[in-house]
């Protein structure tokens, strides 16, 4: 038997009261803890299930776009909480276009349609799209070409690489003239060395408010206005990765067609049907510019040239000429000899071409009434004629007369002819 005191009935009931205590108060946490949205817990239940590094003997999965079923608010609570990398993020190398002008003529616009379309009109968000195009064509998990990397899955109707491809949207938005010049630049400083360094190698973004099942599998790297940039985790995502080149062959996309000529099937056709019909007109000489200006064309298009092969005509009209203008219309009896044009002359006018070095200029635009294919930023306006008023004459005012010294004036007078002094 021991010989230590027991403990009394105060400090036994004491203990007792500690005891339940450490059990209830948990349990009432958890029963009155904030609801977690059932979506937002299925969500972040798939995810933990996905993420893993892929060994460099294993070439990583390309997943096509999918998303978790997340209001927009639940998404991006979710997106705050995934921390960024913190490995190195060093830049990619520079990229430089290696192939044909007819090749670099169609990654330039496929480039410019995806910064376009996936960033809006913003430089920046471009910018980074364009380095996630190129860092995925060097790495061997891509397709090795521009148009091929932008537009990878497109025969889908969802899951495609770059949302844009396949949800219509090449169908119901065609991008205005200004912003279609300004991504054009972009896609050509991309595709001539230069380098977006805050996205690093990512090879995946997406907007803040939505969740790609891929997401958990990457690692987070840098945020771009509404966009967040992911590349993946392990081996595959360091410098040594992308070692791969481009092949030649970039592909005709005949989605881009409506607003850009490399991408038009049969340009190449057209084109020389369109120089050799010039270049015959010249030399037998049906055509010849203005007498009264020596750099400008007005002309009647020839019989069956097709729209696409009209923009090589222009070209082999003008020559050499540093500054050139060619109008062109369907109809000889409509084609003006003289210039200002009517307002029913622009109205009919087919087509026309600007040159200016001194302005950096060069337009290429199509009357899309008569050319529905050609819609887009090439498209002509409309001319408007707007009639200003002819303001009415103002009356000059008349100065009053001025009585005769000692008359008194507003007095009325008795007129000689008038018998009884009436009027």
């Amino acid at each position: 038997m021991s010989d230590l005191p027991r403990p009394r009935g105060g400090i036994r009931a004491a203990l007792f009261a500690i005891a339940g205590t450490a059990s209830v108060v948990p349990a009432l946490l958890v029963a009155n803890a904030p609801a977690i949205p059932k979506t937002h817990r299925t969500a972040t239940e798939r995810l933990r299930q996905v993420p893993r590094v892929v060994p460099s003997a294993e070439l990583p999965p390309v997943e096509p776009v999918s998303f978790i079923d997340m209001t927009p608010d639940e998404a991006r609570a979710y997106n705050e909480g995934v921390p960024f990398s913190t490995d190195p993020n060093p830049a990619a190398r520079p990229f430089v276009f290696r192939g044909t002008a007819e090749d670099k003529a169609r990654a330039l616009d496929c480039l410019a349609a995806g910064v376009l379309y996936e960033a809006g009109d913003d430089a920046k968000g471009e910018q980074a799209v364009a380095q996630v195009v190129l860092n995925r064509l060097r790495h061997p998990a891509f397709p090795k070409t521009v148009c091929g990397v932008v537009f990878e899955g497109q025969e889908r109707s969802t899951g495609c690489q770059f949302t844009f491809t396949c949800d219509g949207a090449l169908t119901k938005w065609q991008p205005p003239e200004a912003a279609w010049t300004r991504a054009r630049q972009i896609a050509a400083m991309a595709v001539n060395g230069k380098v977006f360094r805050p996205v690093g190698h990512a090879t995946h973004y997406h907007t803040d408010w939505v969740v790609p099942y891929w997401q958990a599998s990457l690692d987070k790297v840098a945020r771009v206005g509404s966009h967040l940039f992911f590349r993946w985790a392990g081996w595959w995502g360091t410098p040594p990765a992308f070692n791969r080149h481009q092949v030649a062959g970039e592909p005709i996309i005949e989605a881009l067609a409506p607003f850009s000529p490399p991408h038009r099937a049969g340009t190449d056709a057209t084109d020389e049907a369109g120089a050799a019909l010039a270049e015959g007109a010249v030399a037998g000489g049906t055509l010849a510019p203005l007498a009264s200006d020596p750099d400008m064309f007005l002309v009647t298009l020839p019989t069956g040239l097709a729209p696409e092969g009209f923009a090589a005509f222009a070209l082999t009209l003008c020559g050499e000429r540093k500054h050139c203008t060619v109008m062109a219309w369907r109809d000889s009896a409509a084609t003006p000899r003289a210039v200002p044009l009517a307002s029913t002359q622009l109205e009919t006018m087919a087509f026309s071409y600007l040159r200016d070095p001194a302005t950096g200029l060069e337009r290429t635009l199509w009357n899309c009434t008569l050319y529905p294919a050609m819609r887009g930023p090439r498209c002509m306006k409309r001319q408007t004629l707007t009639v200003m008023p002819v303001p009415a004459a103002t009356p000059t005012p008349q100065p009053a007369a001025t009585p005769a010294p000692g008359e008194l004036g507003g007095v009325r007078r008795a007129s000689a002819s008038s018998p009884e002094g009436k009027p």
